[in-house]
């Protein structure tokens, strides 16, 4: 790919100066417009884009010589069927490794410690001893589903623990198995993590029959895509006390405020907050100042996505 002169890149409305100050100086910066996108919004080399998908499909549709879409999220199913043919897409893997890392280890911990359960005596003023022995992390043994970059920081946290971690890959390779050795897998586990993208290869990938292998008591934990995993077969599961769950994403979202798992004791749920910290946003824009001085310059563009990888 040849340099690029007098690029215009599309940024998201209200950007933190400080953040846009990272881009290049030689390229000229548009924001997208809170409200109507206008006909003829001009040349736009790439969007950085944070819209509802009506605007966004607008905007991508109207500029000119549009040649590259990057994402501030690592999930990127928001934006099938938005990208113009010919348009990179790429996604913004890594930077959220760290937040949904942490959020995924405090979210075991507080299941095998017990903690929903002293958080509600809490609320209701009880001084309640430990009425069941606590679990301990260290010796558990952890299946992670999506050893992607994500799963890979889960396991480095866990492993010092003392946690054993297996991670199971679309693809086997030397850090995991394939999906194929899943079933085998699960019956061992003690927790199981999903971290899968949502693609038609995935969506409800976790279900019933999946559920059933895993050891009785063994805890579920979802911070990928909430529609990877089977909402009834979850709940029925849990109702039935064969697993636990801790669970940021589910599907519908948000979930309905008479949903049965709101009240079970064996769930813990959180708002599809896993990825969001106060560091979030400064990691996002370094990685898109290097996309945006990658393209000017001429050199490949990182974390492209390619149609091989469901999207």
């Amino acid at each position: 790919m040849p340099p690029v002169t007098g690029a215009v890149i599309w940024v998201p409305s209200g950007a933190d100066p400080a953040h846009l100050r990272l881009l290049p100086e030689d390229v000229a910066v548009r924001e997208i417009p809170d409200d109507a996108i206008p006909e003829h919004p001009g040349r736009g080399d790439m969007v950085i884009p944070h819209v509802r998908r009506s605007r966004l499909r607008e905007l991508l549709d109207r500029l000119d010589g549009l040649r590259v879409v990057q994402t501030m999220s690592a999930g990127i199913d928001a934006y099938r069927g938005l990208v113009p043919p010919g348009v990179t897409l790429c996604d913004a893997r890594g930077v959220h490794d760290v937040p949904v890392a942490e959020w995924t280890v405090a979210a075991i911990l507080a299941m095998q410690r017990d903690l929903p359960r002293y958080v509600r005596n809490q609320a209701n003023s009880e001084w309640r001893p430990e009425q069941r022995p606590a679990r301990e992390v260290c010796g558990m043994e952890v299946v992670i589903v999506g050893h992607g970059s994500i799963g890979r920081a889960v396991a480095q946290r866990l492993t010092a623990f003392g946690a054993t971690v297996t991670g199971v890959a679309r693809h086997p390779r030397e850090d995991a198995r394939g999906m194929d050795e899943l079933p085998a897998l699960l019956p061992k586990a003690d927790a199981v993590v999903i971290l899968l993208p949502l693609t038609d290869a995935t969506r409800g990938l976790f279900g019933e029959q999946h559920i059933a292998l895993m050891k009785p008591g063994a805890l579920l934990v979802n911070a990928g895509r909430g529609a990877v995993a089977d909402t009834r077969a979850i709940t029925d599961a849990v109702q039935q006390g064969r697993i636990r769950v801790a669970l940021d994403v589910v599907d519908p979202e948000p979930l309905p405020a008479d949903h049965l798992l709101w009240r079970e004791e064996h769930a813990l749920l959180t708002p599809h907050v896993a990825g969001s910290s106060d560091a979030f946003l400064g990691r996002a824009w370094r990685l898109v100042a290097d996309q945006v001085r990658r393209y000017v310059d001429g050199e490949p563009l990182h974390n492209v996505v390619s149609p091989a990888d469901g999207y």
